[in-house]
């Protein structure tokens, strides 16, 4: 049974609308769908999931309009796409002539009376479910095993069966190919032996004796020498021994950091000397400013070439072909079909792959564009091609603008109004520049004028606190106190390593509302989103102690794994958290952003799947390298050739 069936414009005006329950309206999964699927262009699939209930959809591109119906998703209803189908074509040609004459006009004012037809419809299109027979049996008499007679299925000794000769198809084309490169030489060696005969025929018989022997001990020469193994080297000695650089040192008290309790204070930590022009980078930036990443396209260098030969006189195919050939492609005044599309998808689709994106979140894209375009009416003189791109760019970019903008410093800000700290946990797998992004937003946060503490949570990897110490150093030697009225900026919780990640966070906060410190950054291990038990450790950290944010660090690099990475850390973050309400993953950091060129589908990849923002993007391995997404940008680098 039908919980609803409605039909409204894509303006939002609602035209019919049918109730088959009664309960709650069909307001809300109505918004729901619009929101998540049709502004966030993600019409690849025409099914949507809203609590209890599945939506279905069908769009009319030349009148702009747009058929939903809602059932229990409990329930399977096998009807339901023939019923929309119908109900689409029944509307489309009952009202065609007041669309088109009255336009806007005619949706304002006029009166859709649809009950009737489409009760007549929902009755036809149930009826056609229950007609359908049941599958009947064969009969022995139908099968393929009654036209066998009982001599092919005698089997004779040293006889193939033929089911496993035709199995083995390609093995015998290998081997008649072999053969065929096996006769001449089969046949060159009977010539020899043709010939050798002739020459025995003019020996004596002693001298064929002689000869005979001379070749029987010459095969057995080398049966010998084959037979003899090379002498085995010398044993080598077992184990390994550790290797000694040449600047380390052998003494291992030396290198133990770990009984250090110092949580990161100025006065213990001794000032290192480096450079600060190469931690900084950028020497002409403004400090605390968050630049957008940015992208140069090679359009303007085409059209300056254009413009400096104007007079290159153009290429003609022969008379009236040239002018054909130019027009070749053109719609000119009607309505596309998935049959002029398909072509321009295909080539699309392998560009996006080509580029990084997901295979399966690309073939979505593709999918959601054909929808949105087919049967919509084309101006004279537009290719397709021009039109599908155009509508993939609108529809890219609308991906990389997310439903809510992160602003972290406006989160910071209303988090000092409630004197408390503001919690970031990062997250990801192993190698994405965790604590490099990590550093790069603390550098950030500073010149913004907020002080924060980083909780050492990474309490696994071996050397993770001492980096952590070292760059906490760093930083405020960038910003000492003295420059901030006698408040430092920058400092480091530890606990050392093998403790508990989630209590060590939970003192960290504590430590931090007690000091009066803006932002808690806290630092996790990197982990593989199949490894269980560290995915249910982070699981327990984040619903323990309840971070204000959770950024997912990701690199560029990765193609079809980001889907796999965000898909399974959301998953277990749901799985393993006790909390009614799961908190799961608020944004990306996305790394190495400066090694993929223009191969930025992970951007694309990530967002689609999670319709999570990209909150930050790392562009190096500076204090500075930090940028802000910006969508145009990327879907430039993304659609170039």
């Amino acid at each position: 049974m039908l919980d609803f069936f409605t039909i409204f414009s894509k303006g939002g005006l609602v035209l019919w609308c049918f109730q088959g329950v009664r309960g709650p309206a069909a307001t809300a999964p109505v918004n729901a769908l619009i929101r998540s699927v049709l502004l966030q262009e993600r019409g690849g699939n025409n099914s949507f999931t809203h609590e209890a209930l599945t939506l279905k959809y069908k769009l009319d591109n030349q009148f702009e309009l747009v058929f939903v119906v809602g059932f229990q998703k409990i329930l399977t209803l096998t009807y339901v796409d023939k019923l929309i189908d119908d109900v689409h074509k029944e509307f489309r040609d009952k009202y065609r002539n007041e669309f088109q004459q009255k336009g806007a006009l005619g949706l304002l004012n006029g009166t859709f009376d649809f009950k009737d037809d489409f009760m007549r419809l929902l009755r036809d299109a149930e009826e056609s479910s229950k007609v359908r027979a049941p599958t009947v049996m064969k009969t022995f008499e139908q099968s393929l095993k009654s036209q066998k007679t009982v001599k092919c299925m005698i089997e004779t000794r040293g006889e193939k069966p033929k089911e496993k000769v035709k199995n083995k198809k390609n093995k015998g084309s290998k081997k008649d190919g072999t053969e065929a490169v096996a006769a001449p030489s089969k046949a060159s060696a009977g010539d020899k032996q043709l010939s050798a005969a002739g020459d025995k025929e003019e020996l004596t018989k002693d001298e064929i004796l002689q000869k005979n022997r001379e070749e029987f001990f010459r095969r057995h020469m080398k049966a010998g020498e084959k037979s003899r193994s090379p002498k085995p080297d010398a044993q080598k000695e077992k184990g390994k021994k550790p290797r000694v650089w040449d600047l380390g040192n052998s003494n291992a008290k030396v290198l133990d950091y770990s009984n250090s309790a110092t949580n990161g204070s100025v006065e213990a930590c001794p000032v290192e000397e480096f450079d600060p022009d190469m931690a900084l980078g950028d020497k002409n930036r403004e400090p605390g400013r968050l630049y957008d990443l940015e992208y140069e396209s090679d359009e303007e260098a085409e059209e300056e070439k254009v413009v400096q030969n104007p007079s290159k006189p153009s290429v003609k195919k022969g008379g009236l072909g040239g002018m054909f050939g130019m027009l070749k492609g053109l719609v000119g005044s009607k309505s596309l079909t998935r049959e002029d599309m398909d072509p321009v998808l295909e080539k699309m689709k392998d560009h996006l792959i080509a580029k990084n994106v997901a295979a399966e979140i690309a073939v979505q894209l593709c999918e959601s564009v054909a929808k949105k375009l087919e049967g919509k009416v084309m101006g004279t003189f537009t290719t397709v091609t021009s039109t599908v791109k155009q509508a993939l760019q609108e529809a890219l970019v609308q991906i990389l603008q997310p439903q809510r903008r992160v602003d972290v410093l406006r989160d910071v800000m209303d988090a000092q109004r409630h004197r408390r700290p503001y919690v970031v946990t990062f997250c990801g797998v192993n190698g994405t520049f965790l604590i490099c992004c990590h550093l790069q937003i603390s550098f950030w946060l500073i010149e913004n004028g907020f002080s924060v503490l980083i909780a050492a949570c990474d309490t696994f990897r071996a050397g993770a606190v001492e980096q952590l110490r070292t760059h906490t150093r760093r930083l405020n030697a960038l910003h000492p106190p003295e420059s901030h009225g006698g408040r430092t900026m920058v400092q480091l919780y530890e606990k050392g390593y093998g403790k508990d990640a989630a209590g060590i966070a939970m003192e960290a906060i504590s430590y931090a509302r007690n000091q009066g410190f803006d932002v808690v950054l806290v630092d996790t291990a990197g982990r593989m989103q199949d490894n269980a038990p560290l995915m249910t450790a982070l699981a327990k950290l984040i619903a323990v102690n309840a971070p204000d944010l959770v950024l997912f660090v990701g690199e560029a690099l990765v193609g079809n794994e980001a889907v796999d990475q965000l898909v399974k850390f959301n998953k277990a973050l749901a799985d393993h958290s006790m909390a009614q309400t799961p908190r799961l993953i608020d944004g990306i950091v996305l790394t190495k952003f400066d090694t993929i060129d223009d191969k930025v589908g992970a951007a694309i990849s990530m967002t689609y799947i999670t319709s999570k923002p990209i909150v930050f993007v790392g562009t190096g391995q500076t204090y500075c390298d930090l940028r802000s997404l910006n969508a145009k940008a990327v879907v430039a680098a993304l659609m170039k050739a």
